[in-house]
């Protein structure tokens, strides 16, 4: 349906978009995710006609949207964040305008209009100004706009963004709705809205897809993904030495436990290698009791925040781990001087 091919976007130095390469199947959901400045809503706004590239091609239902921007734009339904909406209209109004705008037949109008305000519940409020209208109905008119003339493709930027948590729920189960008879493409903040309404996730950051997958198949896609997480009684000078025996473990850290005269150890093996086994098997045989074991896969947010980090922000993390581990070490120390005195 979607065709990205090696798109480029330049603000003088500066490359909101990095050579991003991607493809859009038919009746899907998409979720893009990124931080602030990550290149979603640029991005959007290129398939959508809205701005030039500096270079690549995007292809929509087979049209590129650079050199057949009108027989493209007919695939597209587009939602920004800030819907435009002229508010000295009533919804009716504004979407009779936009029906105008999109060459709809006279004939097919009213009945569309009147089928997209049931679909997105604002047949109640269809004669009232839109300046009057809360948030939530001011989302849900920009919504049936895009939705007018049942375009094959539905681009929604922050289609959450500032409504209530009930208004969350509606607007989620509308776009799955959508999915069965339109391909949807969304971008959000909302790293829960993504799992709970995406067929596949395309994660951004610094401009370039940095991961493209199913929700539940993008932790496997890190490499040490698996973690296990362990309370040992032993001492952490042996365990250490055990654990570091081990070329199936990629990392660990081992810190003080709450359990008396252990350690709690955070451990990442290789893909698709399940260690419990012989754990259980090396710890048994220095006799180092485990009290607790525990399989753990990383979560999207996990994935996000991994992928999206700065080498900036990375480092701090590492340096508020062996801070941590340092005041524990002290603590520890200072423990067992009081208990010589």
């Amino acid at each position: 349906m979607i065709e990205v091919k090696n798109l480029v976007k330049r603000y003088g130095d500066n490359i909101a978009v990095d050579h991003l390469n991607f493809t859009v199947e038919k009746g899907q959901i998409y979720g893009f995710l990124g931080p602030n400045g990550a290149g979603k809503s640029t991005t959007m706004n290129i398939i959508t006609g809205y701005i030039a590239a500096s270079d690549g091609e995007v292809i929509i239902n087979g049209h590129n949207i650079f050199e057949e921007p009108e027989l493209a734009k007919k695939s597209i339904g587009y939602l920004p964040e800030i819907p435009p909406l002229y508010v000295d209209m009533t919804p009716y109004e504004y979407l009779k305008f936009a029906a105008e705008l999109k060459k709809i037949e006279k004939k097919e109008r009213k009945q569309m209009i009147d089928e997209v305000m049931k679909l997105t519940k604002i047949t109640d409020v269809s004669n009232r100004l839109i300046k009057n209208l809360s948030k939530g109905y001011k989302q849900r008119v920009g919504l049936a706009q895009a939705i007018l003339g049942y375009p094959e493709v539905i681009i929604l930027d922050e289609p959450t963004v500032g409504l209530d948590p009930k208004q969350i729920i509606e607007i989620r189960d509308l776009i799955k709705s959508l999915s069965k008879k339109h391909t949807v493409i969304l971008s959000s903040h909302i790293l829960s809205e993504v799992s709970a309404v995406c067929d596949h996730v395309m994660i951004l950051s610094k401009g370039k897809l940095v991961a493209s997958d199913k929700p539940e198949e993008l932790s496997k896609l890190m490499v040490g993904s698996n973690t296990l997480e362990l309370t040992i009684k032993e001492e952490e000078a042996k365990v250490r030495e055990i654990l570091n025996e081990m070329t199936e473990i990629i990392e660990f850290s081992i810190h003080s436990s709450v359990e008396e005269d252990a350690v709690d150890i955070t451990l990442k093996t290789k893909q698709q290698i399940d260690i419990r086994e012989k754990i259980f098997y090396e710890m048994a045989k220095e006799k180092c009791p485990i009290l607790a074991m525990k399989v753990s896969n990383m979560s999207l947010e996990d994935v996000f925040l991994e992928l999206t980090a700065t080498d900036k922000e990375v480092r701090q993390s590492q340096l508020i781990l062996e801070n941590q581990s340092i005041e524990s070490k002290q603590n520890e120390e200072e423990q067992e001087d009081d208990s010589n005195l």
